[in-house]
């Protein structure tokens, strides 16, 4: 063996000799981003999996009983996350990547199409995982025809929490995460790595989550009320003194924590015990939660001394919020093990961070909220948690509903990625009332403040409510001044009228099938909202006729967000055509007020269970007007087929990397213009790309103006290559579009002649 590695060392000098290697020119980002081989990116490469230990549940589930205590320690993901950690300290592995800086356009070029896959309603063969289907390779086949590249599986790993002995359900769709390890109830991790492996054999990439906000309250929670070692400063909780009990509401029989009130929440922060009010109270609802604080009942610790803390959730009472600036650091800690082990031990090769906004809480000026959000730590946190996954390899993208400039300050040294809820609410606006007005200016908006639409996740239907909020208008700039139907309106007026707007059009009498979702927006199904722009009033009027209609304006929708630079996002909910459930058949989930169960329906992508009536985590199985993969495939006409055309359009010309340059003002109200610069042609030549949309449910014939037209560009259908036009010396052009249609278009300089 010597002396063949010798002669091959010999072979290889003799080689060089003949053929000296010279510097080859890099651009700046491939120096930053060099190339790696797609089947090196996503494999696992911890020495050893995370070990899990099996131990004897025995005596009372209490501090003082040490059999508890090690039960507990089994589970946590603190624990886990120390093992996982020492497996890559001192490693040369850890050095091999850039990571300082966001590669938004490297993400994207690694996957520019995303499943975005909801664990609980995807229907699947009998007895057989949601991982395991997520791994299939008939599946893999049917999404490389149509042209997707990525799978985001949701939350898969344990959530929920633990009382006494027991687990217990989650209360917010697996986001309230309580260990490391894969929820039975989706699989195993052997087959989440055999998932990872099926993706990298078809060129594809797995995305996994993290949430760096909050756990639920599982093992570490529970160690952190006991005052185990240095559990308490994973999270923002206080231990209140015996004699203060007073200030503390009761807790109710069968719970073990209770919502503060506003009065209680003042006497805690003028006793100094917390920082009292934030900014905003998400999910808010009188009686049930009215602040961000909620106080244990009396829990015995490992020393035997029983004690009370107040502890801060932004969103629900069982997603204790995760200490950033702690002195331990215990609450970074599980974090970043977390992450390690999804991509390192488990083999992802990307990460969505939930709720990483609400990473840093600071008390204000005297009668001001506490600061709470946009506040520096989270951007620090951030830059951290995508510091680290860049070394190890991955990207990581945010689903945060942020204002533009936050965007874009993020994006300076956070999350590769971040969701698109500017332009999302807009676009479905500009669907309902058939005008682009309010999609023209968030898209124009977002242009002028450095947000590269290529750092982007544009999508359609996720596991979450249509939002509304428009942050960037309603908060950060609610009393800057916009022209909008012929008015000056402030921020928040502009807000309140195109929520009022939406309201309207996709609820309540028109829409009875879709819900207003507490303050945050509404529950719907990107098919339920179009059935309510056709006036449809009934779901179950709904026929087959009607069926060639919705998807002609889902291909629009589509079209709009796979039609311009960045990462193009759909759910199961849209490859079917989902409709939303009646209300009566999700009603216990929906009884505290989230009525976003309404759109989660079960849904059988691939066909595996004709007769299923619900999904294996118990989701009612909802209407599909499209129907399976392997259906839609068999049809030319299909919704899958015609979005396979778009989306060879949007991979055969790179528009998911080209640069977005104007969004220019349009002839018609319901036509949406954008236009790209896309790398050069073969011939050297310039090349434009122009994205034209019809959101109105009439015909249009109109002009397409824009400086950066050049006049004597041929104007080419994209889908046909026929030639359709030539830009005049106004720089223009002309189309005719049908009701709810688009157009993709190059539009080529021929290179100067040398």
């Amino acid at each position: 063996m010597a002396d063949d590695a010798a002669l091959s060392r010999a072979q290889s000098e003799e080689t060089a000799e003949q053929h000296p290697h010279e510097p080859s020119e890099i651009t700046y980002a491939e120096h930053l981003h060099p190339a790696r081989p797609r089947t090196l990116r996503h494999r696992a490469r911890a020495k050893s999996p995370v070990v899990r230990r099996s131990v004897a549940k025995d005596g009372a589930a209490t501090g003082e009983n040490p059999a508890y205590v090690s039960w507990l320690l089994s589970q946590s993901m603190l624990a886990d996350a120390n093992e996982i950690a020492r497996q890559f300290s001192g490693q040369g592995t850890m050095w091999q990547n850039p990571f300082a800086d966001p590669g938004p356009r490297q993400a994207v070029e690694s996957a520019s199409v995303w499943f975005t896959a909801y664990p609980i309603s995807l229907i699947t063969r009998p007895g057989e995982s949601f991982l395991c289907a997520l791994g299939d390779e008939a599946l893999w086949n049917a999404f490389c025809t149509i042209g997707i590249e990525a799978i985001h599986t949701g939350p898969v790993k344990r959530a929920g929490g633990i009382a006494g002995w027991q687990y217990t359900s989650s209360v917010d769709g697996h986001f309230d995460r309580i260990g490391t390890e894969i929820d039975p109830a989706f699989g195993t991790e052997a087959e989440f790595r055999a998932m990872c492996g099926m993706a990298t054999w078809s060129g594809g990439t797995i995305i996994d989550d993290i949430v760096p906000g909050h756990t639920g309250k599982g093992a570490d929670f529970r160690l952190a009320e006991m005052k185990y070692a240095d559990y308490p400063g994973i999270y923002h909780m206080v231990e209140i003194e015996e004699e203060d009990w007073n200030l503390l509401p009761e807790v109710p029989p069968g719970r073990d924590s209770v919502n503060l009130d506003v009065p209680t929440e003042e006497a805690l922060e003028k006793a100094g015990y917390i920082i009292g009010r934030l900014q905003r109270v998400i999910f808010y609802a009188p009686g049930v939660k009215e602040t961000n604080w909620s106080a244990t009942k009396p829990v015995v610790g490992v020393d035997g001394v029983a004690r009370r803390w107040v502890y801060l959730h932004y969103f629900k009472d069982g997603q204790p919020s995760i200490n950033w600036l702690d002195p331990s650091f215990a609450g970074m800690r599980l974090v970043i093990g977390d992450a390690v082990h999804s991509l390192a031990d488990l083999g992802s090769g990307a990460l969505r961070l939930d709720a990483n906004g609400f990473l840093g809480v600071e008390k204000s000026a005297e009668g001001m909220p506490a600061w709470s959000e946009g506040h520096p730590l989270s951007s620090a946190a951030n830059h951290l948690i995508a510091s680290m996954v860049r070394k190890l390899g991955g990207f990581t993208f945010q689903e945060l509903n942020l204002t533009i400039d936050d965007i874009r300050a993020t994006a300076e040294a956070g999350p590769d990625l971040s969701y698109d809820f500017v332009n999302r609410p807009a676009y479905h606006h500009a669907l309902v009332t058939g005008d682009t007005e309010f999609l023209r200016l968030t898209q124009r908006t977002s242009l002028e403040l450095g947000v590269d639409p290529a750092g982007l996740v544009h999508a359609l239907q996720n596991h979450d409510e249509l939002t509304y909020e428009l942050v960037h208008w309603a908060t950060g700039h609610r009393d800057d001044v916009y022209p909008f139907g012929g008015e000056e309106l402030t921020g928040e007026q502009l807000a309140e009228r195109v929520r009022a707007d939406l309201t309207a059009a996709l609820t309540g009498e028109k829409a009875p099938y879709n819900r207003v979702f507490t303050t945050n927006g509404i529950a719907c199904t990107t098919a339920t909202v179009i059935a309510a722009t056709l006036g449809i009033t009934s779901l179950e009027a709904i026929t087959e006729d009607d069926v060639p209609e919705i998807m002609r304006v889902h291909l629009l929708l589509a079209m709009y967000n796979a039609l311009q630079p960045g990462v193009f996002a759909l759910s199961g909910w849209d490859l079917t055509g989902m409709l939303t459930l009646p209300a009566e058949e999700v009603a216990e989930l929906i009884a505290e007020g989230d009525t976003r169960w309404i759109h989660r329906a079960a849904h059988d992508l691939m066909g595996a269970a004709p007769h299923a009536v619900k999904s294996a985590s118990g989701m009612p199985r909802g209407r599909s007007l499209y129907g399976s993969l392997p259906e839609q495939l068999e049809d030319e006409r299909s919704f899958a087929r015609q979005l396979q055309a778009i989306l060879a359009v949007r991979s055969r010309y790179g528009i998911a990397v080209a640069r977005q340059v104007d969004i220019p003002d349009v002839s018609h109200r319901g036509m949406l213009v954008l236009v790209h610069e896309l790398d050069p042609g073969e011939d050297g030549g310039r090349r434009t790309h122009v994205t034209v949309l019809n959101f109105a449910a009439e015909p249009v014939t109109g002009t397409v103006r824009s400086e950066h037209l050049v006049p004597g560009s041929r104007v080419t259908d994209m889908f046909t290559d026929k030639e359709v036009g030539v830009v005049d010396d106004l720089r223009a052009f002309v189309v005719e579009l049908e009701p709810h249609q688009g157009h993709s278009l190059l539009l080529e300089v021929p290179a100067e002649p040398r």
